[in-house]
C-alpha cells in the first residue's frame, strides 16, 4: 500500500507532483491547517504530514497520529511543531534549513537601501500629490560600515552582498572563526566593538537565551549615534520600546523591522514614526524560496516514507534501520557531550576532537560526530540538526577532527569530545553501559560518574573541606531537592567538580549564590 501524505497548508503544485512521481498519494488540503479540530480528527489516516506555518503540530494532534511517521516542514522554522511531543512518538521531523537563505539575505539588503534613502515615505508623499524633494535628505552605503550579528549562512550571504557594495563589513558571531571572516571580507569584532562603529546594524541570528533582547536598552545606548538598524531574523532580538525611545530622540537614524516579538504584529511601539520601515515578516517571502522549501521538503519527506533515507531531521541521525539498534544510545551520548561543552562554551569555537576508542570506533562515526556536533552547537543557534550541523560548522570555519583507536582505555567503548576555543581547551568524555545509558566518565581529565539529568547543575572549585555541605545546604535552604551528586578532583587540594543533578530548573538565584561560597570558581546550570 502506497503512504500517504496530507498536505495541511499552501504548497506549490511541483512539490505535489514529486510527491505522486515517488509513489506517494497526496490530500492536499490547504486551509486544513486553520482547523486543529478537524486535523486531529483525520490526522491517524496518514503517513506523513507536509506543512508550512500554518499549521500547529501540536502534542494533541499527534496523540491522535496513530499513523504518522514524518512530519515535513517546508521552512526553517519548527517553532510549530512539538519536537518533544513528536520525538516521543516517534515522529521524524524534517525542516528544509537553506532554501530561503537568499531570499532573506536580500530582504535585509532591501530593508537597508529603504531606510538609507527614505524610499517608503518619499513614495507615500510623492503619490500624494506632494514634491517634497529636500524632505527626503538620504545617505549613501558605499563606504560605511555595516555591523552584522550573526555571520552563519544568511548573515554570511549578506556580507557578501554588503562587501560588493564597497561597505565596510564588521560582524559579531562568537562561532565565527578568524580564517572564515577573512574567507567573508569581514572584520570580526566583539559585540562592544560593533555597537560603537557600526553605522548599520542587522541581525542574522536565531533567538536563543544567548540572543533573546541582544538590542537591549543598554546595548541601543551604546550604539553609534545616527545608526540605522535592520531586523529580520527573529522578533525579541531587540527591546522595541527602548527602540522607540531613541527613535524619538533621534540617536537612533532608522529602523527596519520584517518581524516582532508579537506576530500578527496589528500594534507595535515603533509603528507610526516617520523614520520607520516594517514589513509583515516577508523575508522568506518570494516565488523561489517558496518553490525551493517546497520541492526540498516534498524530496526529502518521499526519500524516508519510500526508501527510509533520512535527510534534514531535526530530531532523528541520517542512519539506515540496519545500524540504528547499535548507533542509537552512542548517538545520546554524542549529542549530550556536544550538549554539555556547548552550554559551558561562551567564546568562539576555533575546533572540534572528537575521539572513538572501543568498540564504539567500529560504528558509523559520521552520525555520531554530527550528532555531537548539532548538541554543541544547538544551545547558541538552536535550529541546528544533525545533518546541518557540519555544514554550520564548516560555515563558521570550525575544523572537526575524528579519530578513531582500539579498545586502549578502560571502558569497552569510550567517546571524547576536546572543544578548542581563543581562550581554552575543554573537553569531556563518556560512555554507555550495559543499561544503554549514556554516562559522563571525565571533565578535564577529572574522573566522574555520572548519568545525565534532565536539571542539573556543574560546579568547578577549590578542593577544600566544607564545600560539599555549604553546597548542599544551599540547596535545601532554597528547597531544591538533589536526585544524583557526582565529585570528582585532579588531586588533594587541587581543583574539584560537582555534576549534580536536581528536581526542577535551577533558580537564578540560586546559582547567584553558589557562586558566592568560598572556593567557587564557576556555576553553570545544564539541561538535557
Amino acid at each position: 500500500m502506497a503512504p500517504r501524505v496530507l498536505i495541511s497548508d499552501s504548497l506549490s503544485p511541483a512539490a505535489i507532483a514529486i510527491f505522486k512521481e515517488r509513489g506517494v498519494e497526496v490530500d492536499f488540503q490547504p486551509d486544513l491547517g486553520k482547523d486543529k479540530d478537524k486535523l486531529a480528527a483525520i490526522i491517524n489516516q496518514y503517513d506523513g504530514l507536509a506543512i508550512r506555518s500554518a499549521t500547529k503540530v501540536t502534542a494533541k494532534i499527534l496523540e491522535n497520529a496513530t499513523n504518522l511517521k514524518v512530519v515535513g516542514r517546508a521552512g526553517i522554522g519548527v517553532d510549530n511543531v512539538d519536537i518533544s511531543a513528536a520525538t516521543a512518538r516517534g515522529v521524524i521531523v524534517m525542516n528544509t534549513p537553506f532554501g530561503n537563505s537568499i531570499t532573506t539575505a536580500e530582504h535585509a539588503i532591501a530593508m537597508m537601501f529603504a531606510l538609507a534613502r527614505q524610499i517608503p515615505a518619499a513614495d507615500q508623499s510623492t503619490q500624494a500629490g506632494k514634491w517634497e524633494k529636500n524632505r527626503f535628505m538620504g545617505v549613501e552605503i558605499s563606504g560605511k560600515v555595516l555591523g552584522i550579528i550573526g555571520c552563519g549562512n544568511i548573515g554570511a550571504i549578506v556580507a557578501d552582498r554588503a562587501v560588493g557594495l564597497k561597505m565596510r563589513v564588521i560582524a559579531y558571531d562568537p562561532f565565527l572563526s578568524a580564517e572564515r571572516a577573512i574567507d567573508l571580507g569581514v572584520e570580526k569584532v566583539e559585540l562592544e566593538d560593533l555597537l560603537a562603529r557600526a553605522d548599520f546594524i542587522t541581525l542574522h541570528t536565531p533567538l536563543t537565551a544567548q540572543t533573546k533582547n541582544i538590542l537591549s536598552a543598554d546595548n541601543l545606548a551604546r550604539t553609534k549615534k545616527g545608526v540605522r538598524i535592520i531586523n529580520c531574523a527573529r522578533g525579541g532580538l531587540v527591546d522595541e520600546v527602548a527602540l522607540r525611545a531613541l527613535l524619538d530622540t533621534g540617536h537612533v537614524a532608522g529602523a527596519a523591522l520584517d518581524v516582532f516579538i508579537e506576530e500578527p504584529a496589528t500594534q507595535n511601539p515603533i509603528f507610526n514614526h516617520p523614520n520607520v520601515v516594517c514589513t509583515p515578516h516577508l523575508g522568506a517571502s518570494t516565488n523561489e524560496a517558496q518553490e525551493n522549501v517546497a520541492l526540498q521538503v516534498a524530496e526529502q519527506m518521499s526519500d524516508y516514507l519510500v526508501r527510509s533515507a533520512i535527510s534534514n531531521a531535526i530530531n532523528f541521525p541520517s542512519i539506515t534501520a540496519e545500524e540504528a539498534p547499535k548507533l542509537k544510545p552512542f548517538i545520546a551520548l554524542a549529542e549530550k557531550l556536544g550538549s554539555f561543552a556547548g552550554q559551558l562554551t561562551d567564546s568562539g569555537i576555533k575546533e572540534v576532537r572528537i575521539t572513538y576508542q572501543g568498540e564504539v570506533a567500529h560504528l558509523k562515526i559520521k552520525a555520531l560526530t554530527a550528532a555531537a556536533i548539532a548538541g554543541l552547537l544547538r544551545p547558541a543557534l538552536q535550529d541546528v540538526n544533525v545533518v546541518s550541523a557540519p555544514v554550520v560548522a564548516k560555515e563558521r570555519g570550525i575544523v572537526i577532527e575524528e579519530t578513531v583507536r582500539e579498545g586502549d582505555s578502560d571502558y569497552e567503548s569510550l567517546v571524547t569530545l576536546e572543544v578548542v576555543t581563543d581562550d581554552l581547551t575543554r573537553s569531556v568524555a563518556g560512555t554507555v553501559f550495559t543499561d544503554g545509558k549514556p554516562r559522563i566518565i571525565n571533565i578535564k581529565g577529572i574522573k566522574v560518574d555520572a548519568e545525565f539529568g534532565p536539571s542539573m547543575i556543574y560546579v568547578t572549585n577549590e578542593d577544600k573541606p566544607g564545600f560539599i555541605g555549604r553546597f548542599a545546604s544551599l540547596l535545601g535552604s532554597a528547597n531544591v531537592n538533589i536526585a544524583t551528586f557526582a565529585l570528582g578532583r585532579d588531586n588533594e587540594g587541587g581543583s574539584a567538580i560537582a555534576l549534580v543533578e536536581i528536581d526542577g530548573a535551577a533558580p537564578a538565584h540560586v546559582l547567584q549564590g553558589i557562586q558566592r561560597l568560598p572556593g567557587v570558581k564557576q556555576a553553570r546550570a545544564l539541561t538535557f
